[in-house]
């Protein structure tokens, strides 16, 4: 199981002294004393509406919002990614959860054939630090950017500076950045894909979210070897890959480990594989990708560990 220590933390020169022994304490919170970063994201009720959480092969328990909660304090995870909101009306219920504050956020229903898109910031910082002062455990922000849309220059230099402030603060960032807009023919290609991750690193971002790249024509690398230049590209910017979509859990769970041992990356972001089960399903799945993500569980150890088969604990 990779560990780190206190001293093993990589603190950014743009974290404030006084900041420094928070960000550590932060950072070693959001991976659990791993370096690797397990997160449970939370945000889709604005980006794909209800959709995600009601329908034809979802558990019903998604439709209500604390099921994510429940998953969060029941389950093994590193941060709860969600907007300021959402975690606001539950948090105080579920002071356990290391949060992750979603910053931007923007729903489907303008597509790019539309005009580009934009996702605009919510808030402020000093309404996430004025839930932080009332006792809420957030580690983190989550800041999502459109790469190639007419609008990235905007999203970028808002992103920018909001990582300025978390880092002064003491909080990590992770950015989403997905390659989207008129302007891309391809979104996962691979050299974009790779080029989101170095964009992530530039800005300073302590973790970046990409969509796992998908090779095509010429190009004979399976996703998991393309992923491994992207992950070289954001060198210290630890790179995690979305979830997508429902799969059954062997399939997901194959992934996540080539993503991590072929694609060198430094986690997973999973939102809809997890939450659109029943509380049960869910709890153990989020044990299962954390045994692979935290621990180096074979495939085989951790599907057993969904199964109920064997344990699993940090």
């Amino acid at each position: 199981m990779p560990t780190i220590t206190h001293d093993d933390v990589k603190v950014p020169v743009d974290v404030l002294p006084e900041a420094r022994e928070d960000y550590i304490q932060n950072y070693l919170k959001a991976t659990r004393g791993t370096g690797r970063l397990m997160l449970f994201a939370c945000d889709q009720k604005i980006e794909h509406l209800n959709k995600d959480f009601y329908g034809e092969g979802i558990d019903i328990s998604d439709a209500e919002p604390e099921h994510l909660f429940k998953i969060g304090s029941q389950g093994i995870c590193g941060v709860l990614a969600g907007q300021r909101g959402l975690i606001a009306r539950y948090a105080a219920d579920y002071p356990e959860i290391n949060y992750l504050v979603k910053m931007n956020s923007k729903t489907n229903l303008v597509k790019t054939a539309q005009e580009d898109p934009y996702s605009p910031q919510l808030h402020d910082l000093e309404a996430v630090l004025a839930m932080k002062a009332n006792g809420v455990n957030i580690v983190g922000l989550g800041y999502t950017i459109y790469l190639g849309s007419e609008y990235e220059a905007t999203m970028m230099a808002e992103a920018g500076e909001l990582i300025a402030q978390a880092h002064a603060n003491g909080l990590l960032v992770v950015l989403w950045i997905y390659p989207r807009g008129k302007a891309v023919t391809a979104e996962k290609d691979p050299d974009l894909i790779a080029g989101a991750a170095g964009v992530a690193l530039c800005l300073g971002a302590d973790f970046v979210k990409v969509n796992p790249p998908k090779p095509a024509g010429e190009d004979t690398r399976t996703p998991a070897e393309a992923l491994k230049i992207a992950s070289m590209a954001a060198g210290r910017t630890g790179l995690v890959c979305a979830g997508g979509s429902t799969v059954d859990a062997e399939t997901f769970l194959t992934q996540l480990w080539e993503q991590i041992h072929v694609g060198g990356a430094c986690g997973n972001a999973t939102g809809r594989n997890i939450h659109q089960r029943s509380l049960d399903e869910a709890v153990r799945l989020t044990k299962a990708i954390s045994a692979i993500t935290l621990a180096d569980y074979s495939v085989a150890d951790a599907l057993a560990v969904f199964n109920g088969e064997k344990e699993f604990a940090l």
